[in-house]
Formats: C-alpha cells, structure tokens, sequence
C-alpha cells in the first residue's frame, strides 16, 4: 500500500534519531537529574542536615561582647556643670552545664536530620515508580499503535478480497461494506492512539526531560516470576516497620515525645558558668579606668511565667497522641497498599496465563475463519471479528505484563525495599537494541 501522512507521521512519532533506544535505567538516571521533585527533596534533606549542628550549638559555650560610647551631661549640687565622655567594652563567655531543653532540642535536632535522610530515600523509591509508570505507558501505547497497524494491514487484504469476491460475483457488497468500516473505524483508532501517545511521551519529559524517541520493550517471550516469598503476610510485616513513610512518621512520634520533656524543662533550673572581661573609660576633670574579671557560676530558677509552660506541655501531649495516630494510620495505609501490590501481581501472573492461551486460541480462531471464508462457509463479518478478537487479546496481553511489572514495584515500594538494584534487575527484563 501506498504511504499516507497519516504513517509519517506514525514513523515520526515512534522512531528514534539515534540507533539505541533508552532503556529504563537510563531514565532514572535522566530523572535524577531533572525531576522537579526529586531535586526538592534533595534541597531539603541538604538543609535538613543542619539541624544536628544548630542543636548542638546549644550545648556549646557562647562569646559575645558589647561596647558603648556615652556622653554624659548634667549638674549637681558641688559641680553645676558636668559633662564628660564615658567608654566601655565587655567580653562574656558562657558555657551551659546543666539545661535539660537544650539537651532535648539537640536530640531533637538528630532525629530531625534522620527524617529527612528517610524522606529522601521515600522521594528516590518515588521517582523510581514514577519513571517506570511513565516508561510502561510510553510502552503500552507504542504497543497499541503497532497492533492497531497490524489489524488495519489484515483489514485492508479482507477488504481487498472482499471487493474481488464482489466483483466476481461471489459475495454481497455487504462483505465490502463491513470491510470498509472497520478499516476506517481502525484509522480513527490510530490517530486517538497518536494522541495519546503523545501526551504519554510528554509526562515521560517532564519527569525526564527528554522526550522518549524510542524506548527499549519486553524481551521476546518474557517469563515473569511470582513475589520471593510468595505469601503476603512477610510482605505486610516488613511494610508496618520498612516503610519508609512509616519509619519516618515513627521518628516523627520520637521527636514529639520530646517536644514534652523539652517543655517541661521549663520547670527546671538551668546552670552555666559564666566568664567575663570588661574595661570602663571616664573622662571628667581626669581619666579614670575601670578594669573588672568575672568567673563564676550562675543559677537560673524559673518561678512563674504566666502559665505559659504548663499550657506547652499540655500541648506537646496533644500533639504526640497525633503523632502516634497519625503512624497508626501510616502504617495501616502502608500493609493495604502492600495487599493491594501482592495481589495485583499475582491476578495479573494469572491474567497472563490466560491472555497467552486466549493468544493461542484466538489465532487458530482467526485461520479457521480465514480457511472457512475461502470456502464459503464462513462470512466476511466472522473474519474481521477474529482479527479483533486476535490483536485484542494481543494488547490486553501486553498490558497485563506490564501492569504485572507496575505491582512488582510497588510492592517493593510500600514493603520499603525498593532500590536501584532491583531497577536493574528489572531493566535486564528490555531488550538492549532499538526494535
């Protein structure tokens, strides 16, 4: 058949530039580096590793100094006039001893940094799902247009045949008829194809940054194999303490349990030994110097401040019953999404067993309508139901396996077990070539 627009611009859309498609690692890589999100959580991990240092300043000794210039103008009863310049200048040095709030906050501060190490390590598991979501559905649909090409090639030799049996006056314009519709009704399916294809390419770019020229697909007769282990429960324990969501709203409940110690710190004494350096200047009828050497140690004892600190520590047990429900649901969000994965693999290995017997069945179906058209005993409306059935069967085949693939790495994911080995396991699973 002759070329149409219609397959340039299929050609365009599916063919790379260069004679190597992109594999699925080779996405993740690109995602690192571009994603919008995974370069959020990155800054802030960055940031959040400071916290460990501003804790721990509070434990540190302190310097300061202070100086001032006054000038001083009055009278009294022996001098009517006074006015005199009056220079300071002091150096403190102040190391804590004993402050139970600072000592929290510093153990608040390291756990803070190990939050935000886990919500990295949750935002790298993310991208990874991301990109393989967004790479399987590039897939998918490249796999929907190659099929809707192939059913439109054996629509077109129907409809040819069909004109001829027309013509020689051994079927009914009927057969043409049928032939012709569903060849058009395939145009259209291609181009709402195209379109969507398109859109898939475009979420692929923007977590990558690149439009997908051509990506690697399944190996030829690809074998899955079910979840090590094969029983949920594991999978569902190791969620409910491996999650990463889970593990850092956990240490998210720590933190707050201290928030209660560090308030009610305010109740307590806080001790510092104290060491300072002063020198004072006044100039009046003569210069007089005033230097002064202070070491010692200073007591703090709060007394009242307005109810304000009972009112904190009321507060912070609030919030660590929320921090604790808060995980309760965490966790229990975690163990369904882990069910929903393991299922969802284990439907869907059964859903490619089936779709590979319907795959077998459904083209010995398709020659025996063919044979049986040929000798009449079979209409032209039979055949074009086969072909469907056929190339159906063969796109509902290719979606399961990678909806398959999808649970897989989620269930990985939600079980907080997801990392760049098993990606790789996984790329070995695309062919290294350009199809």
């Amino acid at each position: 058949m002759r070329k149409t627009p219609l397959a340039v611009l299929i050609a365009s859309a599916l063919l790379s530039l260069d004679a190597t498609a992109l594999d699925l690692m080779s996405a993740y890589r690109e995602a690192q580096a571009y994603d919008s999100q995974f370069s959020s959580a990155r800054a802030a991990r960055e940031a959040n590793s400071e916290k460990s240092v501003q804790g721990r300043a509070g434990l540190l000794p302190s310097a300061s100094m202070t100086g001032s210039v006054n000038k001083v103008n009055g009278e009294s009863t022996i001098n009517p006039n006074i006015n005199y310049t009056a220079n300071a200048y002091q150096l403190q040095l102040r190391q804590p001893l004993y402050n139970r709030a600072s000592a929290d906050l510093y153990e608040q501060s390291k756990l803070q940094v190990a939050v935000s190490e886990v919500q990295f390590d949750q935002a790298k598991s993310d991208l990874m799902v991301r990109v393989a979501q967004a790479y399987f559905d590039v897939l998918a649909t490249q796999d929907t247009i190659a099929f809707i090409q192939a059913q439109r090639v054996a629509i077109a030799e129907q409809l040819a045949s069909a004109k001829r049996n027309f013509e020689v006056g051994t079927a009914t314009i009927t057969d043409t008829h049928e032939a012709q519709a569903r060849f058009d009704l395939s145009n259209a399916q291609e181009i709402a194809a195209i379109n969507d294809l398109e859109v898939k390419r475009n979420a692929f770019a923007q977590i990558t940054g690149k439009l997908p020229p051509s990506l690697s697909g399944l190996k030829a007769g690809l074998k899955l194999s079910p979840p090590e282990p094969v029983s949920m429960e594991p999978w569902v324990q190791n969620a409910e303490s491996g999650n990463f969501g889970v593990v850092a709203q956990g240490l998210l409940a720590e933190i707050a349990k201290l928030d209660i110690s560090r308030n009610r710190a305010g109740h307590l004494p806080t001790v510092d030994a104290v060491a300072s350096y002063g020198s004072s200047t006044s100039v009046f009828t003569t210069a007089i110097t005033t230097t002064t050497t202070n070491i010692g140690v200073q007591l703090t004892i709060p007394i009242f401040s307005g109810y304000a600190t009972s009112s904190k520590i009321r507060e912070a047990i609030s919030l660590e019953d929320k921090a604790r429900a808060d995980l309760d649901t965490i966790r229990r969000n975690a163990a369904q999404s882990t069910r929903a994965a393991f299922l969802g693999v284990l439907s869907g290995l059964s859903q490619i067993r089936a779709l590979e017997a319907a795959e077998t069945s459904s083209k010995s179906a398709l020659d025996s309508n063919r044979l049986g058209y040929e000798v009449g005993v079979r209409i032209n409306i039979d055949v074009l139901n086969a072909q469907q059935q056929l190339y159906s069967t063969r796109r509902d085949l290719a979606k399961a396996r990678y909806d398959t693939l999808m649970n897989s790495l989620r269930l990985k994911a939600a079980a907080g077990m997801l990392s760049e080995a098993d990606l790789t396991q996984f790329n070995e699973l695309f062919e290294r070539k350009q199809p």
